[in-house]
C-alpha cells in the first residue's frame, strides 16, 4: 500500500477513533466518557459532543488557567499530567501527528482539493504560531485571573476554529436550548472559522503554518524525537520535487528536523534519487563534506 494511501487512512480512522461516543452526539451533549481526562495527541475539540478525550491545547490552558487559584488554596495541581502528556508525544514523534492522526489538518488538506486560485502563505506569517502560543495559550490564561484566581482559555474560546466546527456549531445544530443562547462570541467564532475554510482553498494548511499552539509545540521536538527524517545529500540533487509536494514549503534536504515539517512524507515518493528516507530510532547517515549535487 501507497504511503499517502495509508496515510489517508489513518486520518480517516484517527478522526473517528477520537469521536467514538456517537451516544452524546445523538443527544446534542458534551460527552462525559471516562475517557476525557486523557490528552489525545492531536487537535480534537474537548466540547465536540463525540469526542472521547481532551485536546493538549486546552487542556494546558486550563491547567494555567486555574493555577494560581489551586496554588491559593493549598493545592499541588501543577499541570503536570499535560505537560507529560506533551512530552511524551513530541518525544516520540515530533509533529508526526500533525500529519497523521489530526481530524482538523486532514479537513485542511481535503478543503484545498477545491478548484481554485493557489497562494503561497508568506514565510513572515508562519511566526505568529510563536506569537499565539505564548501569547493567548500560555500568559493570558496564567496572568489574566479574576479576583478568586481564575483566568479563562484564551485560545479555545476566542480564536480556535477547530473548536468551532467540532463543537459550536455541532452543538448549536443538534442541541435547541444551546442555539437560543447563541451571541456575540458564537458569531465572532463563526466569521473566523469560515474565513480559515476560505483559506484552506487558496493555501495549503494555513491553520496549521500559521496558527496552531499544538503543533508549534511539537515541532520543537523534531531535532530530538524518535521518528525522524534523513535526506543522504550525496544523492541529491536539488530539483526542487520535495519542496512542491510539500504542504508547508519547505526544502527537506535543508533542514531534515525542521520545526515546520509535518513528517507527512509527502516528499519521498516523488524524490527522483530516493535520498529521502525516514523512521523510529534512525542511524544518522554519514554525510560530512557532501553537498548537494545541482542539475
Amino acid at each position: 500500500m501507497k504511503t499517502e494511501r495509508k496515510r489517508r487512512i489513518t486520518q480517516l480512522a484517527a478522526a473517528l477513533g477520537f469521536n467514538l461516543d456517537l451516544l452524546s452526539l445523538a443527544r446534542g451533549q458534551i460527552s462525559q466518557t471516562p475517557t476525557k481526562g486523557i490528552c489525545l495527541p492531536a487537535l480534537n475539540c474537548y466540547s465536540c459532543p463525540a469526542a472521547i478525550g481532551a485536546c493538549p491545547v486546552g487542556a494546558l490552558q486550563n491547567a494555567l488557567n486555574a493555577l494560581r487559584y489551586n496554588l491559593g488554596v493549598g493545592q499541588k495541581k501543577l499541570g503536570l499530567y499535560v505537560l507529560g502528556s506533551l512530552g511524551l508525544m513530541g518525544a516520540i514523534g515530533g509533529r508526526l501527528p500533525c500529519g497523521w492522526l489530526c481530524p482538523f489538518g486532514w479537513l485542511q488538506e481535503l478543503i484545498n482539493k477545491i478548484p481554485g486560485p493557489k497562494i503561497q502563505i508568506p514565510s513572515v506569517l508562519t511566526y505568529l504560531r510563536y506569537v499565539i502560543l505564548i501569547l493567548l495559550v500560555l500568559l493570558l490564561p496564567l496572568l489574566l485571573v479574576d479576583a478568586s484566581g481564575l483566568g479563562l482559555p484564551w485560545f479555545c474560546k476566542w480564536l480556535c476554529p477547530a473548536g468551532t466546527l467540532e463543537a459550536g456549531v455541532l452543538l448549536a445544530m443538534l442541541n435547541p436550548a444551546i442555539r437560543s443562547q447563541l451571541g456575540f462570541l458564537f458569531a465572532w467564532k463563526l466569521a473566523i472559522l469560515v474565513f480559515f475554510l476560505v483559506w484552506m482553498v487558496l493555501s495549503e494548511r494555513p491553520f496549521c503554518r500559521v496558527v496552531c499552539p499544538l503543533g508549534t509545540i511539537l515541532g520543537f521536538f523534531n531535532r530530538v524525537s524518535l521518528f525522524r527524517m534523513r535526506v543522504d545529500l550525496g544523492r541529491c540533487i536539488l530539483c526542487q520535487a520535495c519542496q512542491k509536494a510539500c504542504p508547508v514549503n519547505i526544502r527537506i534536504y535543508e533542514n531534515p528536523d525542521s520545526e515546520r515539517c509535518l513528517r507527512c512524507l509527502k516528499c519521498e515518493p516523488v524524490c527522483p534519487t530516493s535520498c529521502i528516507d525516514h523512521g523510529f530510532w534512525l542511524a544518522e547517515k554519514k554525510t560530512e563534506g557532501k553537498t548537494p549535487v545541482r542539475v
